[in-house]
């Protein structure tokens, strides 16, 4: 098997897929802003997706499941400043948005996927689609992912893309992303909006498949501050146009499928998380010598989550009672009694904790580490083989300056 690597092109790195991003109006106040994003297949697609747990729902989320139950679709319209969230008419604007993309690009309603990301409950209004759609249909480009990524963007300050290439018994597949999230980020599910392309032949079936048990280890392990959105969706579609034999079933092909999509989920959740409102770092926790998986991702997810850890990390504090204090009210059980603490970057690394203890080290030298832009903690529970990662940022001033004032 030819080795993967990593391509350019985001979302229309995969044969056939066009993308743009525009400004509608529906960010009134930035008119430089694009807000209105577009992702059409030259053909129809094999399409999945998974949604937030969140119980209350965007009302595009609605209209998406419904469209997606034959599992096909063609492309994905999204808006972003305006989450069409517990907003009157909600659901008839959405599918009035699908109506006017389907017309526009020569589809069926059915085969639009629907989203939308910003302020929850205020009105939206159909107007700035019909006024966008025409010229939004017309800028279509097979290099125009980064604008359909840019316009995804609400408090983001850098779009998020990445795509790969590789092999399905000797025919040559790309798989594209891309994505949008830095705040309201503590999926269940997936997070934030994410949407995945590939020219790879693939059924509805499978796709759903691997996408849902790929989100275990990547969007599911992210956290930038609790909270679950009421929007959150990650879709793919798969046009076949790479000619490989459709996968339909488990086998060589749809490993090397989900490989690549961990590949590339990898890195997204990486860039979600160090870009997580007023962030000045990426934390990682790797949790291994677990008994399970299961209990692997909810401790280090656990840790992540702490919002004391997350300002000690800010400090440049190696304050490890608070992982000990994370992993101990995470619902998972394990034994406590036996617990490793290391933190590290490119500076080097620090034990901290061993034996669930103190472990003594020079507290200069661990915030000399912790001074990186990015930091590793890593926690071994000695008592077991299973391991798992979660991603999330630091707590700083700017978050509580962004969310002061979000709507403003």
């Amino acid at each position: 098997m030819k080795q993967m690597t990593y391509i350019t092109g985001g979302v229309c790195a995969p044969k056939g897929f066009r993308a743009a991003g525009i400004h509608c109006g529906i960010r009134s106040k930035d008119s430089q802003k694009k807000d209105l994003a577009l992702i059409v297949s030259d053909q129809i697609c094999s399409a999945a997706a998974v949604y937030t747990t969140n119980k209350v729902k965007g009302a595009p989320l609605a209209i998406t499941k419904e469209h997606l139950k034959d599992g096909r679709a063609k492309a994905v319209i999204c808006n972003s400043g305006n989450a069409n969230t517990c907003a009157p008419g909600g659901k008839e604007l959405a599918r009035k948005t699908c109506e006017l993309t389907a017309a526009q690009i020569g589809a069926k309603e059915q085969d639009i996927i629907v989203c939308s990301t910003g302020v929850i409950g205020e009105p939206l209004s159909i107007e700035p689609f019909e006024k966008a759609m025409k010229p939004l249909v017309e800028q279509l480009s097979y290099d125009g992912g980064t604008m359909a990524a840019e316009a995804m963007m609400t408090t983001d300050t850098v779009s998020k893309e990445c795509a790969v290439e590789f092999e399905l018994n000797g025919v040559p597949c790309r798989l594209g992303a891309a994505a949008k999230g830095s705040g309201m980020i503590d999926p269940n599910m997936a997070t934030m909006l994410s949407f995945i392309t590939t020219d790879a032949a693939v059924s509805p079936e499978m796709l759903q498949k691997a996408l849902s048990e790929d989100i275990k280890d990547s969007y599911n392990q992210l956290s930038v501050d609790g909270d679950t959105s009421t929007n959150d969706t990650v879709a793919i579609l798969a046009n076949g146009m790479a000619g490989n034999q459709e996968i339909t079933e488990e086998g060589a092909d749809f490993r090397c499928f989900t490989k690549a999509l961990g590949l590339v989920t990898s890195v997204l959740v990486k860039k979600l998380a160090r870009d997580g409102e007023g962030a000045t770092k990426l934390i990682e926790c790797q949790v291994k010598g677990a008994p399970d998986k299961k209990t692997a991702r909810c401790l280090s997810k656990s840790v992540i989550r702490s919002d004391l850890l997350k300002a000690a990390m800010f400090g440049q504090d190696a304050n490890w009672g608070r992982v000990l204090c994370a992993l101990g009210y995470a619902e998972a059980d394990f034994d406590a009694s036996d617990i490793q603490v290391e933190m590290s970057s490119a500076k080097g690394s620090v034990k901290v904790c061993e034996g669930s203890a103190l472990f003594p080290h020079s507290e200069a030298a661990a915030a000399e580490i912790l001074s990186e832009e990015e930091i590793r903690i890593t926690v071994d529970l000695n008592q077991g083989r299973e391991s798992a990662a979660a991603w999330g940022c630091d707590l700083t001033y700017d978050y509580v300056k962004i969310n002061g004032d979000y709507r403003s």
